[in-house]
């Protein structure tokens, strides 16, 4: 591939990225005026990884985990965003977004292309310090955003406090301090009721 031909694939993948500003999320932006889109949140879950790093539970790459964020839902361009606590959605999740990493990285010339696949699958396999600490920030923002927001997408949805436990413990994988800070936030929602503990059929 010539330098003319590179900078064509790289300039159709810069373009075809665009269509993420179009992907919505469930989580409401903190004025309450729309719901926020795939972009918005790559882009906040990567300032998070550099304004957060000293969190980590481990010395962390904050640029290596930012660049993951920037490219972890890229693959809602074709797969969609799937709400985290929609369980039958999540039965094919894997294999559209890695349908959708195939087409869009394979946009780029070859090894460009490769070095940011190899990104996203370190981020989704979850098994480094950089992945952990990337995917702890990836769970906590929409709780903030669910804090801050009257738990809007929680109540649309839903959603109970033993869901967010549930789906969000690996938080502590990349941050024990962020765990606690989250586990508040959770205390902290119920407590206004904007989330509401799950109902005991125990003593039924």
């Amino acid at each position: 591939m010539n330098p003319e031909q590179r900078l064509d694939a790289q300039i159709r993948f810069i373009l075809e990225i665009d269509r993420l500003k179009s992907v919505l999320r469930q989580s409401w932006l903190l004025n309450e005026e729309r719901r926020e889109n795939s972009a918005e949140h790559s882009w906040h879950v990567a300032m998070m990884a550099l304004v957060l790093a000293e969190h980590a539970n481990a010395p962390v790459d904050a640029t290596r985990a930012a660049m993951m964020l920037m490219l972890h839902d890229i693959v809602e361009i074709d797969a969609g965003d799937t709400f985290a606590y929609d369980t039958a959605a999540h039965a094919d999740k894997e294999a559209r977004e890695r349908a959708a990493a195939d087409r869009l990285f394979g946009l780029l010339p070859q090894d460009t292309g490769a070095q940011l696949r190899a990104l996203w699958d370190e981020f989704e396999a979850a098994e480094t310090i950089d992945a952990r600490f990337a995917n702890a920030l990836d769970r906590l923002m929409p709780m903030l955003h669910n804090l801050h927001t009257q738990g809007r997408a929680w109540q649309a949805n839903g959603v109970t406090a033993d869901k967010v436990l549930a789906r969000n413990h690996v938080i502590a994988n990349g941050s024990s301090r962020l765990w606690d800070y989250a586990r508040g936030v959770i205390d902290e929602a119920v407590g206004k009721g904007y989330l509401t503990r799950a109902k005991d059929h125990s003593t039924e």
